[in-house]
Order: C-alpha cells, then structure tokens, then sequence
C-alpha cells in the first residue's frame, strides 16, 4: 500500500491560543487544506466541481487531539479516503509533527452533493474517478 498524500504545515503564531498550543479550531483548517491539496494534485479545481454541478460537503467530523502543537513546530498532514457502496465516504487524516509523534487524528464523514438538486449523488466514488486525472490519490 502506498503512503497516504501529505502536505507540510508550519504552525503560525497567531494560530495558536493563551496558553501557546494551536487552537483547535485551526487543525479544522489544516485537515480541509490538506483534502483540497489532494483534490488539486488529482487535477480536480474548485472551478471544475462547480462546472460539473457538485461539491465535497463534510457531514461529520472527529478530531482526537494526541500532542501539543506549538509555534514553529512543522507538521504533516495527511489525507487518504476510504469509499464504499453509498453516498458517503470516510477520509482519515493525521497531523505528525517532524519526530514522527502524531499530534491529532481527524476522521471525517463526506459526502459529494449535486448542487442543483442539493442532494448527495448516489456513487460519489464513481464521480471522482470521472473528474479525477489522478485517481489513485483517491485509492481509486
């Protein structure tokens, strides 16, 4: 198996809360900048969903917070998506600071909405691989 897509994060001061750890609310952000990289890397733009007439929606997100991120401190966040028969799929993601330590594990449950009939399309996974120039980002 290959290793999951990643991005480099480095953690800003003013991200970060009073007591100098990231603010939870931020690894929210990073998780979404690393499912947007991916879609990008894949050859999908924002644009070309809106074309379409679709769009990623997120129905449910868990973030399991391991260790402090503090400012300065480097990060990878990864992004790897599971699929399968419905409308939905998981994509799990884990922040991991430079020595390896993973800081938050972020699982997620989403969905790809027909934004005209606003509502889920039935194979999302199928729709992916059509708008996909590299689908096997996606583990298709």
């Amino acid at each position: 198996m290959s290793e999951p897509f990643s991005v480099p994060v480095t953690v800003r001061g003013y991200e970060t809360d009073t007591q100098g750890h990231l603010n939870q609310s931020v690894y929210l952000n990073y998780a979404e900048h690393a499912r947007w990289s991916l879609l990008q890397a894949a050859g999908i733009r924002q644009a070309d969903l809106v074309a379409r007439g679709v769009g990623p929606v997120a129905l449910e997100t868990t973030i399991r917070f391991q260790r402090e991120l503090l400012a300065g401190d480097e990060v990878t966040v990864t992004c790897a998506f599971e699929w399968g028969t419905g409308k939905t799929f998981r994509i799990r993601q884990l922040v991991t600071k430079a020595d390896g330590t993973v800081a938050a594990e972020i699982e997620a449950v989403g969905g790809l909405m027909d934004l005209g009939e606003r509502r889920l399309v039935p194979d999302p996974r199928q729709r992916f691989k059509e708008l996909a120039a590299r689908p096997e980002l996606f583990g298709l």
